[in-house]
């Protein structure tokens, strides 16, 4: 079943923003990091962000910093990634994670959602 819900994904011209949202059903993921992963057919997954649990540190691919922010409320969800500044190379579908502590390879991580597509139009 579902374990965590993306939201906030669409189409949106360059230079553009969105927010992205993601939150666990039906469990907890108490004391988890999120990380917001992205995908384009025919590569790897890539991690974008990543928040500690309790929002005090966090991580960001070279490509998103200074334009994309991930937050989170003091140990709490929902996980907010906004995204301003967009680009058509930020198309990709989004996913959100938890159990993958601080590690950069998706495979590590144990819990996802469900993807959200983000489309940049130039």
């Amino acid at each position: 079943q579902v374990q965590l819900v993306e939201s906030g994904g669409g189409l949106v011209q360059a230079g553009g923003s969105l927010r992205l949202s993601c939150a666990p059903s039906g469990r907890s993921f108490s004391g988890y990091a999120m990380a917001w992963f992205r995908q384009v057919p025919g590569k790897e997954r890539e991690l974008v962000a990543r928040v500690s649990w309790s929002g005090n540190s966090t991580y960001y691919a070279d490509s998103v910093k200074g334009r994309f922010t991930i937050s989170r409320d003091s140990a709490k969800y929902p996980v907010y990634l906004q995204m301003n500044s967009l680009r058509p190379e930020d198309t990709a579908v989004y996913y959100c994670a938890v159990g993958g502590g601080i590690s950069l390879n998706w495979r590590i991580w144990s819990h996802w959602g469900q993807g959200t597509q983000v489309t940049v139009s130039s």
